[in-house]
């Protein structure tokens, strides 16, 4: 007798949960600029919402540093300033090259051959202008060096900096697209140097292409 395979419904995002990611959505993508002010019942409105949601999603956006909220008036939008920018490059630094020094050599080749199919990928997400794929994949490219050292708790770090590190690719996103070849070609060099057991390098290397890259990429 055939039997039907079972199938787990997948559980939809509540209405706060759904606000939310819209609104952090926006934020990060720029669609909500540094500065700009936002409103819950507009907001509410936009996404066919009723306002108690909108307000819990902004509560967590507020606590999470992304917007500042005025009772009665709506909430400005804070982005991340440039002191914030350089501090998330530095800490990225720091945490992709300890992790690349500490890494077994056969991780290293584990993480490359991942990574090599990931540059392939970025690559025709920027040809083909689709920013946000190329993102989230340069994100979980550059997450690849922090896994190598095999350390669960600054894999942990690294990935609460990640709405950071979005935030800041879509601010340049028009660097990325103009300085497509430079950056795919630079990526390449870190997976190189990571294979070969370069620290030294690596860290220089990747100083210079963070730096380059607006602190972003």
């Amino acid at each position: 007798m055939r039997r039907t395979p079972l199938v787990v419904p997948t559980e939809e995002p509540s209405a706060s949960e759904r606000a939310y990611r819209l609104i952090r959505d926006g934020v990060l993508r720029g669609t909500y600029a540094p500065g700009s002010m936002i409103g819950e019942a507009s907001l509410a409105k936009q996404f066919e919402l009723s306002r108690t949601p909108v307000r819990l999603a902004l509560g967590r956006l507020q606590q999470e540093g992304w917007i500042e909220i005025f009772p009665k008036r709506g909430a400005v939008v804070r982005g991340l300033s440039e002191r914030q920018v350089a501090e998330l490059a530095g800490t990225r630094l720091l945490l992709e090259s300890v992790s690349v020094l500490e890494a077994p050599a056969k991780q290293r080749e584990l993480i490359a051959e991942r990574q090599y199919l990931s540059i392939e990928e970025q690559d025709d997400a920027l040809a083909a202008g689709e920013l946000g794929q190329f993102v989230e994949l340069t994100i979980a490219f550059h997450r690849g060096f922090v896994e190598a050292g095999g350390n669960s708790i600054r894999v942990e770090l690294y990935d609460h900096l990640a709405d950071r590190h979005r935030f800041a690719l879509f601010a340049t996103s028009q660097d990325l697209i103009t300085r497509r070849e430079e950056i795919i070609a630079e990526h390449r060099q870190l997976v190189r140097l990571m294979v070969e057991g370069d620290s030294d390098e690596f860290r220089a290397s990747l100083g210079k292409h963070v730096s380059d890259n607006g602190n972003a990429p």
